[in-house]
């Protein structure tokens, strides 16, 4: 066993130094960054609709049923459900089922009819802060035309309505808060896919993937000598971006660490599956290259860093459930910004693991169909 141990990190040394010293594989590693940024600046969007609500309406009001009607009639919102008190309200946010909660007071239409100011609190969930910014913007501007009519109305000088608005995870709505965790999620990604993906390539391309063959080691062995570079540069870049986001960005780290690089473990098994897939069926380090940026740029577009998957097509939806980026930009975001432990992420971690185990095992069948 110790032996082939020694084997197995032997080789993880050597595809270290060659990834290293290659000046083409580090400009590699530094270019897609930039491409990915073009990409996104065309295939991302930030338009909303059918925002996700509920609503707790403790007036039951003539004025309040037209209130809410407001919201159910713009293409910008969808009524999820009523509910029946301000727990279910909570409810609602922590489990993302509803990106906005409605709280109408008990006295909304009777302030209304005597010229006094009526008050609704909003609450908007903050973990995606671009998002809930874009929402708070479309319902003051619905409230604004709601003043409007009922002012034209009553040809008097009637009651308006205050938004209480009040964003929870992300009190201020930094964006940023919601945009670092999710760079480290990419170049995590991005690492480990040319670290494994480009490997095997490079052994064939250089003409030393012979001289592997005739080492006594197996193709198992093999592999995993290949799977431990992407392991390490992945958890060392992830590492570098998670500290920058905390002690650069300011991003308050309120989480589990243990969550976190569990999650991340997850993670790089699941890429470095797909990165081994790859150079398995790739000849030439170009192949290999192209295979790994055919997976990343829809990985990243279907991952919900920048365009929410609720907003994608259903049919597109499905697909991202083989999408690893997906659930490690949840386990990131849960992290940083709710506080999220091992018990509220095992649904994000089981997909990891069943992705990672599932491309490994067919990137070791087309390896050894390779060798044959």
């Amino acid at each position: 066993m110790r032996l082939i141990l020694l084997r197995i990190f032997a080789l993880a040394r050597k595809e270290l130094l060659a990834l290293l010293r290659d000046p083409a594989s580090r400009a590699v590693l530094i270019g897609p960054p930039l491409i990915q940024l073009l990409v996104f600046g065309y295939a991302a969007t930030f338009d909303l609709k059918h925002v996700p609500f509920v609503v707790y309406n403790q007036d039951q009001g003539q004025l309040s049923r037209e209130f809410i009607a407001r919201f159910t009639g713009s293409p910008s919102f969808e009524l999820l459900r009523m509910v029946h008190s301000q727990r279910d309200l909570q409810r609602a946010i922590d489990d993302e089922s509803a990106l906005m909660a409605m709280d109408i007071g008990s006295d909304f239409s009777a302030d209304l009819q005597r010229g006094s100011t009526a008050h609704v609190q909003l609450i908007f969930d903050g973990r995606d802060s671009n998002t809930a910014g874009l929402a708070i913007g479309y319902a003051q501007s619905i409230v604004m035309k709601f003043n409007d009519v009922e002012a034209s109305l009553r040809k008097k000088k009637a009651g308006s309505t205050i938004l209480l608005d009040r964003a929870w995870f992300n009190s201020n709505l930094e964006s940023r808060w919601f945009i670092v965790p999710g760079i480290c999620g990419i170049l995590a990604l991005l690492v480990s896919m040319l670290t494994t993906g480009l490997s095997v390539a490079r052994e064939r391309e250089m003409g030393t993937f012979d001289q592997l063959l005739v080492t006594p080691m197996r193709p198992s062995e093999i592999l995993l000598g290949k799977m431990l570079p992407g392991f390490l540069v992945g958890s060392a870049e992830g590492s570098l971006i998670i500290f920058i986001a905390i002690y650069w960005f300011q991003v308050p780290f309120t989480g589990s660490f243990f969550a976190l690089y569990l999650g991340l473990l997850f993670f790089l098994l699941s890429t470095v599956g797909v990165g081994l897939m790859i150079s398995s069926l790739a000849v030439t380090q170009q192949q290999g290259l192209l295979g790994v940026f055919l997976f990343m740029v829809p990985a990243i577009v279907l991952s919900g860093f920048a365009t929410p998957i609720a907003n994608m097509p259903q049919a597109v939806q499905y697909i991202t459930l083989i999408d690893p980026l997906r659930y490690f930009l949840v386990i990131l975001r849960r992290c940083f910004l709710e506080g999220a432990g091992v018990s509220l992420l095992w649904g994000q971690y089981w997909p990891l693991i069943v992705i990672g185990i599932v491309t490994l095992i067919v990137a070791g069948r087309l390896f050894r169909r390779r060798l044959g």
